[in-house]
């Protein structure tokens, strides 16, 4: 069988939370920064119905008000067209024309302007996903395919010339760095496709505009997405070497869907644009002039000026709006829900006793039954497909709101405050204004192979190390002991499945992507006396030399109902072994991969904290 290549893709992270006073001195300082650097500028205060917030915001700061703008539908393209009929024998007498879909090449650019994120802010410089600049959004368009219908995009970077980027970048970490000042770098990856590595985004794969100069990776100017596998909720971004942290926070962002109708409409679950809509959540910092804030600061200036590991803002952003309304009818929505948070995890649960999640689908892959849920914890970078009967309200108020609790970092950071805890409200139908709802949640959904451990030809152990400085901020992490740059450390076969032993020797929780396989989490264990494992680990970076199974004993975490199935991100406990099954093939069908999954550059996987990515 032949090779698969991986490349190694380590990231960074941030300390421990601090204290509440200490954090209250940081937004200070970072106040008067941003105010003094330009008099237009000062951080954003946030307030609830006009209430001043006493946690975030400084002296004589402004008040964002939440729920006062309507959650945005993002424009939905679809990469098909039915341009071509074939006639099919009914009844042996007739013949009818049976439209097939075919491709319909996008061209889809990133451009540099400005999007309102609130009522009450000024329009923010973003960078954004569009057909044209007038129509480019913040996430980006959802793209609409069909399975078995290729897409091909041409990605077109706008962004302006120079190298001037809208967010302070650090050039002391690797970083796609154009040699001419020709525009800043991009790249676009499709989170959860399964498809040629020429057109999985590299990090090294990146171009400037009119694509003058380009990354040692780089192959083509046209991506194709073949659509062959299950069908299920994607979503898009940038992928530039060094700079998807800041590409991401500047709006580089997007819904990916892939539909399987012959599949998914028997299956009864609510559709249409109206019941079936994308949620892209994330966090945002903003001044007073409306432009995104983070601070410039690292927290190593002397080793890295600039960089943080981690990126935590107070406002939370659906859709492209600052803790949005939505107007529902008391019936089953379907909410798709990606968290693009470069560093923040969700803990989400609706404040109404009566209302649940009913999960349908984790990341790219139906479940095989639904699952019904309280509450969930969404990592960055994690999709969740859930259903909500609102039906089922007991809400006097006639509103529901999604809350989030929580801590940040995950999971032992600080408590969320009134701004952070709060993401989104739905506003219930009138009685009586109710539309038949002829949606259902079966009882089964698609039932794809079970992870079955004894099918695995390999087993890998993968550990997660952290370095500090001497002041003990963190100043990198590496994957396996080793930095991006060296020699790819897991070469699996295409079609293998294969065990890998995820030992996270850090202080924070990982979410760990691994690009083309699909991974199923089968267990988490404690490592009991974990210093002298890590010291080990430190010295020989050898798992089974440093008796793994020793240490790997302690209490087990439960993969959580809606979790079991196939994934494409799982979170890592620090200071556990998490088992996972990775499976290098497809899991709909026996069918090989129609394209050369060994062809250079190769896939990588990497913890989706993209604050270092």
């Amino acid at each position: 069988m032949e090779k698969l290549l991986l490349v190694l893709l380590g990231r960074h992270r941030r300390g421990q939370g601090v204290m509440m006073n200490l954090i209250l001195i940081w937004w200070w300082y970072n106040c008067l920064d941003c105010y003094n650097n330009n008099s237009n500028m000062m951080m954003m205060g946030l307030g609830v119905s006009g209430a001043r917030l006493n946690d975030g915001g400084a002296s004589g700061s402004s008040r964002l008000e939440m729920f006062v703008d309507d959650l945005p539908d993002m424009p939905r393209i679809r990469a098909f067209s039915h341009h071509q009929d074939v006639d099919v024998d009914v009844d042996g007498h007739r013949r009818v024309p049976v439209p097939i879909p075919l491709a319909s090449p996008l061209r889809i650019g990133m451009y540099s302007k400005k999007w309102k994120f609130h009522r009450d802010l000024p329009p923010s410089p973003v960078f954004a996903y569009g057909r044209s600049r007038k129509a480019a959004t913040v996430p980006g368009p959802t793209i609409e395919a069909l399975h078995g219908v290729e897409a091909r995009v041409t990605w077109a970077n706008h962004l302006p010339p120079g190298s001037d980027h809208i967010l302070p970048w650090d050039p002391t970490i690797p970083t796609a760095k154009p040699r001419k000042r020709t525009g800043i770098p991009t790249v676009v990856h499709l989170h959860g496709g399964i498809h040629e590595p020429q057109s999985d985004g590299h990090a090294t794969s990146w171009f400037t505009p009119g694509f003058r100069e380009r990354g040692p990776s780089w192959d083509r100017k046209t991506y194709s997405y073949n659509n062959l596998q299950q069908p299920g909720t994607l979503w898009y971004h940038d992928h530039a070497m060094g700079l998807t942290r800041l590409n991401l926070l500047a709006g580089l962002v997007g819904a990916y869907v892939i539909r399987h109708p012959s599949l998914e409409l028997p299956l009864g679950l609510p559709e249409g644009r109206t019941f079936d809509r994308p949620l892209v959540v994330f966090d945002r910092s903003f001044c007073r002039n409306g432009s995104l804030f983070m601070n410039s600061t690292g927290n190593n200036p002397s080793i890295h000026p600039h960089w943080q590991p981690e990126y935590f803002g107070d406002v939370i952003v659906v859709n492209g709006k600052a803790w949005p309304r939505l107007a529902v009818q008391r019936r089953r929505h379907r909410f798709r829900i990606i968290n693009a948070s470069n560093a923040r995890f969700f803990q989400f649960y609706l404040d109404d006793p009566g209302l649940e999640f009913v999960h349908v689908a984790s990341d790219s892959a139906y479940i095989e039954r639904p699952v019904a849920a309280k509450e969930f914890v969404l990592a960055p970078s994690e999709i969740v497909d859930v259903v909500i009967d609102f039906s089922k309200s007991k809400s006097k108020s006639g509103s529901v709101i999604l809350r989030n609790r929580a801590p940040y970092p995950y999971p032992s950071g600080d408590p969320v405050n009134q701004a952070n805890s709060k993401v989104l409200k739905f506003i219930l139908s009138k009685g009586g204004q109710e539309l038949d709802d002829k949606s259902k949640i079966p009882q089964q959904l698609i039932k794809y192979p079970s992870p079955d451990p004894s099918t695995a030809s390999v087993t890998r152990y993968i550990g997660f190390f952290e370095y500090s400085s001497n002041t003990g901020e963190p100043t990198h992490m590496y994957i396996n002991a080793k930095p991006f740059e060296a020699p790819a450390t897991e070469m699996p076969k295409v079609g293998a499945t294969e065990i890998w032993n995820v030992i996270n020797l850090t202080e924070d929780n990982h979410p760990l992507h691994i690009h083309l396989g699909l991974l199923a989490a089968l267990e988490q264990v404690e490592l009991v006396d974990l210093e002298s494992f890590k010291e080990c680990m430190l010295k020989v970076n050898d798992a089974v030399r440093c008796r793994v199974k020793e240490h790997a004993r302690g209490k087990k975490i439960q993969v959580p109902a809606q979790e079991r199935g196939w994934k494409n991100v799982y979170k890592m406990m620090p200071g556990y072994l998490t088992k996972i099954l990775v499976r290098f093939s497809h899991i709909h069908s026996n069918s090989s991969y129609t394209f050369d999954a060994t062809a250079e550059p190769g896939y990588v996987y990497h913890c989706h904290v993209s604050k270092a990515s």
